[in-house]
């Protein structure tokens, strides 16, 4: 048997509206609270330019750090992105959890276990992930820290 379902009053629907606009807002807001900061042999006041050269034509090279955050239905969890470029390759990569929940933390570890395998040797141009070693979430993070990264990294 199918049951049609109680109409809703104005209220529950006014009141349901107004939670997703605060967390859609509250989402917005959040996206751009990372922060990047380039570093130059361990000062952190600029890119690395050993030679002054500019990598690719549109990138310094230099090592790189950003945060990135994502949703996972439990909160809101961010990562450390640092990236080394060279020519506009990536070189290195290493990726700092900081997890609020212990499934995030899994999920991250497993990102963080697998994401050199994914991007280094390749252009930070090509790069966008979408799922690393079973994590898919943690990528939407990296994508945001890759996003600044590169606009650091333009020349």
């Amino acid at each position: 048997m199918i049951r049609a379902a109680a109409p809703r009053s104005p209220r529950s629907t006014a009141v349901r509206s107004g939670a997703a606009l605060a967390g859609v807002a509250g989402i917005l807001i959040l996206a751009g609270c990372g922060a990047s900061t380039p570093e130059t042999g361990g000062s952190g006041s600029g890119a690395d330019t050993a030679d002054g050269a500019t990598a690719g034509g549109s990138y310094t090279d230099g090592t790189y750090t950003a945060d990135g955050s994502y949703q996972t239905p439990e909160s809101i969890e961010t990562i450390e992105v640092t990236v080394t470029l060279d020519g506009g390759v990536i070189e290195d990569v290493e990726v700092v959890g900081n997890p609020t929940k212990p499934e995030s933390e899994e999920y991250q570890g497993r990102f963080i276990g697998g994401i050199a395998d994914e991007v280094v040797g390749r252009s930070i141009d090509e790069i966008e992930v979408s799922r690393v070693a079973g994590s898919s979430l943690t990528s939407g993070g990296f994508n945001e820290a890759i996003e600044q990264i590169k606009t650091d990294a333009a020349s």
